[in-house]
């Protein structure tokens, strides 16, 4: 499985780790920072994406969920610090990872890699605790399942359509 993963570099520090071999074609992004990296997602976990991080940086990386469906959470079991929006923490212990995170997320928060500022931004409807990470210096949305080309979800167990329609707005 060693070229299960396709590696975009968006600028220097910025990288995509997709996963194009499956149909949900799940993208992963590295961020480095000047200090410490987060990866937000980890995909299916089919193949180590741990592998390709360590690969990209040598600086310490924090694994950082925009929710806990299965296709997001997969590789966190590579990771040793985890960090989840607080909606979602108890169900790391019911899905496909199952373990604790080392960090709660709140609407607000940032996240500092040195030199770089991410901040979290709680966008609920597709999960409960989906967030959306932006980096307003270079003016990046991550927005995991909240927006992305294709049909999107609106009608799973842990979705609320309304929800998500305000966070989409």
């Amino acid at each position: 499985m060693d070229n299960w993963f396709t590696i975009e570099q968006i600028d220097r520090d910025t990288f995509s780790i997709s996963e194009y071999k499956h149909w949900e074609e799940t993208h992963c992004y590295l961020l480095c920072g000047e200090k410490c990296a987060i990866l937000i997602d980890t995909g299916l976990g089919v193949s180590n994406i741990r592998k390709i991080v360590d690969s990209l940086t040598e600086l310490p990386v924090m694994a950082v969920t925009t929710h806990v469906h299965w296709d997001h959470i997969g590789g966190h079991k590579y990771f040793d610090n985890i960090a989840v929006y607080e909606a979602e923490k108890d169900w790391l212990s019911v899905r496909i990872f199952q373990g604790m995170p080392q960090r709660i997320l709140q609407d607000g928060d940032f996240l500092n890699l040195g030199g770089r500022e991410i901040q979290v931004i709680h966008t609920p409807g597709h999960s409960p605790g989906h967030c959306c990470f932006y980096e307003p210096e270079r003016n990046y949305l991550y927005s995991g399942d909240l927006i992305y080309k294709g049909s999107l979800d609106a009608f799973y167990p842990t979705t609320d359509p309304q929800l998500f329609y305000q966070s989409i707005r």
